[in-house]
């Protein structure tokens, strides 16, 4: 059976400024996920499943569906602020989405089989695809998942700070931990070092970062039982969190989670690629600039789905 992909595109862009989702990026119009699911599928994937707001939907099957006719699989589910389905009965008050693990939740009736998970908005390149579908195809279990593990300083944006799950990796190649640091950034004095040092900042201090530390980028490999182990600990967070409109339910909390219980092991692999995405609209030349490369050099055709 072939893996599934899972798109989490149901974020808001607060900082991107429009649906960054569905821009275009590539030399005909092509979005991030077209340049995905090209990857996915020349990697042997069978089908892919975008997780998005209800509202989008016309829209996304308008964009995806012509492309995507007779080369793979395709199906659309919603996260929703609707509680009932985790046995809470209770209205929490929230104007953005709950997070990338509740996203994930929101396949669950979708998928039967080992599936990844990716942001709609990351550029992970073709490598991480054939790994993570190697690992899927021979190596994945209901205690054994993985992650595609980026270098820090390979997937940083020069216009802000961003978000990084920090892993912690043992002899073995395995997570031993993830430390989800909310503002990671390129330090802009670096003491006359040419080498771009890397720094996050905690309750307005500064801590230094390896430059060569191994982040998730959102790129997780699972099997069906994830929805189970995850649902029950979403409920517990829901209700802790009910008087926190912006607490979310990051994939790097549920892994820290089995992981310190013994339910589930998290296989990191490793790639060297650099990753790139949009956080900032400043970023979308750069991001623009890359893909014109990977053209250039044959890494992929002028026109992607001619």
């Amino acid at each position: 059976m072939k893996p599934t992909l899972v798109i989490l595109a149901a974020g808001m862009a607060s900082r991107y400024g429009s649906m960054k989702q569905t821009d275009g990026f590539g030399p005909n119009g092509e979005t991030i996920i077209d340049y995905s699911i090209y990857d996915a599928i020349q990697a042997g994937f069978g089908k892919v499943i975008f997780v998005i707001k209800e509202e989008f939907a016309d829209n996304f099957r308008s964009i995806f569906e012509p492309k995507l006719k007779g080369k793979i699989e395709t199906d659309y589910v919603f996260q929703t602020f609707d509680l009932k389905p985790y046995g809470i009965d209770i209205e929490i008050e929230r104007l953005k989405p709950w997070g990338t693990a509740h996203a994930t939740l929101a396949a669950k009736d979708a998928v039967n089989e080992p599936f990844c998970v990716i942001n709609a908005d990351d550029f992970y390149g073709r490598e991480a695809y054939q790994k993570m579908h190697d690992f899927l195809t021979t190596e994945v279990s209901d205690k054994q998942f993985s992650l595609i593990g980026f270098q820090i300083d390979k997937t940083l944006s020069d216009y802000g700070s961003v978000s990084r799950g920090v892993c912690e990796v043992d002899a073995s190649g395995n997570l031993t931990e993830v430390n989800e640091r909310l503002k990671v950034y390129f330090k802009k004095d670096t003491g006359g070092n040419n080498t771009p040092e890397v720094a996050f900042e905690e309750d307005g201090k500064e801590f230094p970062l390896k430059a060569d530390s191994r982040v998730s980028m959102n790129f997780w490999g699972f099997t069906p039982k994830i929805f189970e182990l995850s649902a029950e600990m979403f409920k517990e967070f829901a209700l802790a969190n009910k008087e926190n409109p912006k607490a979310e339910f990051f994939i790097p909390l549920v892994a820290d989670e089995l992981i310190k219980a013994g339910k589930a092991a998290f296989k990191v692999i490793p790639t060297q690629n650099k990753w790139f995405g949009v956080t900032y609209i400043e970023d979308k030349p750069i991001v623009q600039e890359s893909i014109d490369k990977l053209v250039a050099s044959g890494e992929y055709p002028q026109k992607l789905w001619a």
